[in-house]
């Protein structure tokens, strides 16, 4: 009876120091590569979309949330806080096939080019990849022809997702543009 107690009392003293310690730290345990998919080699996919956004009218799909400073306005659009909900397609062609959108915000962060911060997630909604994310947050330098983001993360397909993005400006005017993205992410 007395060893039962004591090996009782030992499990039970775990217990309250594991739970201590996950209090203390956020420490939870270590995972199980098997359970969570990451057995598998990982692979590197290439997805090109575009998107083609619309600034002004009813069905804007591009707006301004918070609108620059106004000594920024014309220059760098420092302070400018937007939102983006566009379609994704195959094509450069408004009218292409549909695969998922574009969804998250942009900011205006240097005072001295035309740079926006972006926190987007390509939301795929065609075959495998229906209902899988990929995010990409990162700087926008808007001067240059070929920029260069990471991807960060995902989910569904492309949960544990690194990689990067170029992207390029194909068409714009004050109503709309077209913006081509080049997508190179490993996942399993």
């Amino acid at each position: 009876m007395t060893t039962q107690f004591l090996i009782l009392s030992l499990l039970i003293s775990c217990h309250v120091l594991t739970a201590t310690l996950a209090e203390e730290t956020g420490f939870v345990g270590s995972l199980d590569r098997k359970a969570l998919g990451l057995d598998k080699k990982d692979k590197v996919s290439h997805f090109r979309f575009y998107f083609h956004e619309r600034f002004t009218g009813s069905n804007a799909t591009s707006v301004t949330v918070v609108p620059p400073l106004p000594q920024y306005n014309s220059t760098t659009n420092f302070g400018l806080v937007g939102i983006t909900d566009n379609a994704l397609t195959v094509g450069p062609e408004p009218g292409s096939k549909v695969v998922g959108k574009i969804e998250g915000l942009y900011a205006g962060t240097s005072q001295s080019e035309f740079n926006l911060l972006i926190v987007v997630n390509f939301a795929l909604t065609e075959g495998k990849y229906n209902g899988s994310t990929i995010t990409v947050v990162g700087r926008n330098r808007l001067s240059l022809k070929i920029r260069e983001m990471p991807v960060i993360g995902g989910s569904g397909v492309f949960k544990f997702a690194t990689g990067y993005v170029e992207t390029s400006t194909l068409y714009v005017d004050a109503d709309r543009s077209t913006i081509q993205y080049n997508i190179y992410v490993s996942h399993y």
